[in-house]
């Protein structure tokens, strides 16, 4: 069974410095229908203006992923990580007992356009840490968080696998499922995708389960997708 949140049906929030569309319910955006996908619980396709950002706040007992589709962030936390955050790079920031962040565009003339992504860890009150790296794309479907940081991946303290899909233009890759009882998430991030027979343009989102296998199929030009395989 594949669902689709298409993109103009996400939660909308404009602060003027930031536009923000929510995949599952956050901060004022309510819907008991789009709560999460198992420990996946919050996408947000965020649009920062230049030199504005979040002020320093705090988390606690979250699994924070920040992927950069255009721009840099500007990153600075409570335990001394100062850093930028290109496009095309993954960060991941474990709050575990609490950390303190805020996160700026680092341009003062450029927008900063990323998603920000909440896992929930299988395990409380782990120490806080912080990981970065930007990933070769190496196959159609490449690993770039893993429970296990295998590989050279970043690790979730969680049993899930992000994937980025990158397709060239009429490419296909087929995704043989792990386990009928897992479920997978797509996010399009560039491109038109067919997901099995079911069509997805910029912005949708795809829950996906008790499907035995998933053809990834692009045209219309390249593709870019997150593709999350969760417990």
């Amino acid at each position: 069974m594949i669902r689709i949140r298409k993109a103009q049906d996400r939660g909308q929030a404009n602060l003027g410095w930031l536009k923000s569309q929510h995949t599952f319910s956050f901060a004022s955006y309510y819907d008991p229908q789009h709560m999460g996908v198992s420990s996946l619980r919050v996408i947000n396709d965020d649009r920062v203006a230049p030199g504005a950002g979040f002020e320093t706040h705090g988390h606690k007992d979250m699994e924070i992923i920040s992927y950069v589709i255009s721009g840099t962030i500007a990153h600075k936390d409570s335990f001394g990580n100062i850093k930028t955050l290109p496009a095309g790079e993954f960060q991941l920031m474990s709050a575990g007992k609490g950390i303190y962040h805020s996160e700026f565009n680092a341009s003062n003339t450029e927008p900063l356009h990323f998603l920000q992504i909440w896992i929930q860890p299988d395990t409380l009150g782990i120490d806080a840490g912080y990981q970065q790296k930007a990933f070769t794309q190496t196959a159609a479907l490449t690993a770039v968080v893993t429970p296990t940081g295998e590989h050279g991946t970043l690790k979730v303290q969680q049993d899930a696998i992000l994937y980025r899909l990158q397709l060239s233009p009429n490419e296909q890759v087929q995704m043989p499922t792990r386990d009928m009882s897992r479920q997978l998430y797509v996010q399009l991030v560039e491109g038109t995708l067919k997901v099995n027979d079911v069509e997805l343009t910029p912005g949708d989102g795809a829950h996906i389960t008790a499907e035995q296998a998933v053809l990834f199929s692009a045209y219309q030009g390249p593709v870019t997708a997150l593709v999350f395989d969760l417990a």
